[in-house]
């Protein structure tokens, strides 16, 4: 299927901003997961549990709340569900006194 000249250069602006968009979450994501680190590493000096199911339920409820859309918030729920589990994966290292897994 042939596009149009003025889709297909259109398309591909969009393309290229959500490549943008794209580095824009990765570098955030690693951001966030730094900063579950040391929320790890201070949770082991305090001998607090890795696993605080009501900070994560407050993190699940705050995403869906400020959620305008079009995501679902069904939908968003599960990219942080899932993300929080990834939080908790590298927490349990720095807990453990484990280096950060390479990329």
């Amino acid at each position: 299927m042939t596009l149009p000249e003025n889709a297909s250069r259109a398309i591909e602006q969009w393309r290229r901003r959500i490549d943008e968009i794209d580095r824009q979450l990765v570098a955030l994501l690693n951001e966030r997961l730094r900063c579950a680190m040391e929320i790890g590493r201070l949770k082991q000096v305090a001998r607090l549990p890795l696993y605080q199911p009501e900070r994560e339920q407050e993190i699940l409820a705050n995403v869906e709340r400020v959620n305008p859309g079009p995501l679902p918030g069904t939908a968003l729920r599960r990219l942080f569900e899932r993300i929080l589990d990834e939080a908790r994966s590298v927490e349990r290292r720095a807990m453990r006194g484990e280096p950060p897994r390479e990329a």
